[in-house]
Formats: C-alpha cells, sequence, structure tokens
C-alpha cells in the first residue's frame, strides 16, 4: 500500500520551493484517537513538520507542512505503515509547495469531531451525498433546477466564490443547521449541490442534508483547492481567492499563493480593497474589527515588541521566539546564579 498522492512532484506548483504541504481529512472509524495522539505528534516534531492535525473517533482532518522528504514519510506513516493500519486509506489529500513556511508549531489535538457540527445523527461513513468530480462540477451547477450552496463561514466566502452560489453567512459550521431549517426545503429544493475549501464541511453537510429529508444532495470532491488545482482558469467559474488556514492566507487558480493578508488584531483575511480602507493599520486595526478599541491596543503593542525584536535581530513569533525567550530566560537564570555566588563569596 502506498500513500496517496495528487500529483507527482515534478508537476506540483512551485514543485522547487523547499515546503511541502499537505491537507488531508478522512472520517474513519479512530476509537483508540487518544491513544494515538502523541505517538502522532512525535513523529512529526521530530521531523520538523509543523501544522495542526485533529484527531477525533470519527476521523482525522488537518494541513501540515516540512520538507518534501518529511511529509512524504508522514504520509506512509498515516496510510500504510504506521499505527493507523490502513484506516485512513482513501483520505482525501492535497499538496501543494511554499516558499517558506506556512506554520509555526506543530499541534496535534484530540477533539470530539475533526469538523464540529453537533449533530449526533450524522454520519459520512453511512451516508453522505454524491461526490461530483471537479471536471464536471461546471455543468451541474449551470443547471437551472440546483441549488447551489458555499458551506464556508461568512469571511471565507467575501473573499472569493463561485458564481451565484448562496452564502449561509454563517459564523461557524454549527449555524450551517439553522440555515438549512430557515432557507432550504426539501419538498422544494429537489437538487442541492455545496462546496467547501477543500471537501470535510461537506461530507458533514450532505449527510446533514440527507437526514433532513433531502433526496438529491451533491457535493465537489476535493473542494475548491482541487477544483483550482485542475481546472484551467479560462474555463473557472470560481471568482476571487480560496481562504486557506495557514500563513499563506490564500490561494488562486493552479494554487498559486493569493493576495489576501490577515488582520493581525482579529484574524480576518483581507483583500486589496480592505488594506486602502481608513479603518486599517498594518498589525493593529482592519475594517472588521473597527471600533474594538482593546483589542486594537493589543495588537499595538505586540506590533511595537515585533518592531523591538526587529530592530534588535531577535525572533518574535513561532518555535524561534519560543527558542530565543528560553535562551534568554537561561542566561538570566545564569547571571543570577553567579551574582548569588558572588554575593556569598568572603
Amino acid at each position: 500500500m502506498t500513500a496517496p498522492r495528487s500529483m507527482s512532484s515534478a508537476t506540483l506548483p512551485h514543485a522547487q520551493h523547499p515546503y511541502k504541504v499537505m491537507a488531508l481529512y478522512k472520517f474513519a472509524a479512530l476509537p483508540d484517537a487518544e491513544a494515538l495522539k502523541a505517538p502522532l505528534a512525535e513523529f512529526c516534531c521530530g521531523r520538523g513538520i509543523r501544522g495542526t492535525l485533529i484527531l477525533a473517533p470519527e476521523g482525522i482532518n488537518g494541513t501540515v507542512a516540512g520538507t518534501p522528504e518529511a511529509i512524504d514519510a508522514l504520509a506512509d506513516y498515516l496510510f500504510a505503515a504506521g499505527p493507523f493500519g490502513l484506516r485512513l486509506a482513501g483520505a482525501e489529500v492535497k499538496y501543494s509547495f511554499a516558499e517558506t513556511a506556512p506554520f509555526l508549531r506543530m499541534k496535534v489535538r484530540l477533539k470530539p469531531e475533526i469538523v464540529t457540527l453537533r449533530a449526533p445523527q450524522v454520519d459520512p461513513n453511512r451516508q453522505a451525498g454524491t461526490y461530483v468530480e471537479p471536471e464536471d462540477w461546471n455543468e451541474l451547477i449551470a443547471r437551472n433546477d440546483v441549488v447551489l450552496v458555499d458551506t464556508r463561514n461568512d469571511y471565507e466566502v467575501g473573499l472569493g466564490s463561485f458564481r451565484r452560489a448562496l452564502d449561509p453567512k454563517t459564523q461557524s459550521f454549527v449555524d450551517f443547521k439553522d440555515y438549512v431549517a430557515k432557507n432550504l426545503d426539501p419538498a422544494r429544493d429537489k437538487k442541492v449541490a455545496m462546496f467547501c475549501t477543500g471537501g470535510i464541511r461537506c461530507e458533514k453537510a450532505s449527510s446533514y442534508l440527507l437526514s433532513q429529508g433531502f433526496e438529491e444532495v451533491f457535493h465537489l470532491k476535493g473542494g475548491i483547492l482541487k477544483y483550482l488545482e485542475v481546472i484551467p482558469p479560462e474555463e473557472s467559474r470560481f471568482t476571487g481567492e480560496c481562504f486557506v488556514f495557514d500563513e499563506r492566507v490564500s490561494v488562486g487558480h493552479g494554487l498559486e499563493l493569493g493576495s489576501a493578508t490577515l488582520c493581525r488584531a482579529c484574524r480576518h483575511p483581507l483583500t486589496e480593497a480592505d488594506r486602502r480602507h481608513p479603518d486599517y493599520h498594518d498589525g493593529i486595526s482592519c475594517p472588521h474589527c473597527a471600533g474594538d478599541s482593546a483589542r486594537h491596543a493589543a495588537a499595538a503593542e505586540r506590533q511595537r515588541q515585533m518592531q523591538l525584536a526587529e530592530r534588535r535581530g531577535d525572533a518574535h513569533l513561532g518555535d524561534a521566539a519560543a527558542e530565543a525567550a528560553a535562551q534568554a530566560r537561561a542566561r538570566k537564570q545564569h547571571l543570577a546564579e553567579r551574582s548569588r555566588r558572588a554575593n556569598k563569596a568572603p
């Protein structure tokens, strides 16, 4: 059994970049998720892999990055040779490359769900919608009898979406249930097509709609990311950029790095128009958090500390900052101990 590959390394965009990014998810029975957590974290940290992986009794979800060799080793560990056995076989996996490290540290988290909906009746392993390959997606969503729904949150939709897609304007995925109850009707909406970033939300969303009596439910296999990877820009019905949950912020067609940035105060993705807004102040505030003076004060202080650290040539964020802080504490303790010994000397 070999680990899944979406493309060969030679054909992936920017394959010459030093960091390989792997986004994956799989709904699978993992009753031993708690026991799997520590070995998985140790495996990743020992190879310099950074990012976040979520384990739950229902499966795995996450995005990580590292050297190509480290990510390939992790793929083998997850899908073939490690303690997961073959339970993650057939996982949805997407690879890309980055010029700089897209994550600051490694986290393996244990949660009740790999994507939180809080609908106990939902089980994508038992019941889910019909997969639609990216190559067939345009034809489906062009039909007048198909209701197209974007299952992502409002801040993600704001960066880009498929033309004529409905925006549920949700703050979190849990809100999707209320949106369905108020806006969709199985007696009226006979065919519903849904999409999300990588496909995982739609696995649960489609399962939920089927549990509510909807008859024909479709979802984009591999999500927007797969669509942008394989569909030529001239054939695309996706406009804007796709938000991603790492330091790249957004990607466009061919998984090229997008133009969006993050507000360091509220973590909202920012378009070029947002950055031209009078309420935008780099590292401190943006139009989406204007008026939150407490948050702005904290962000301003963080920005000041970062600028001071940069002038000193010190790190401020991530593992490098933690290491620098530890070294600084060690120096202080050494000096204090030396001072105590000197004061005790006759």
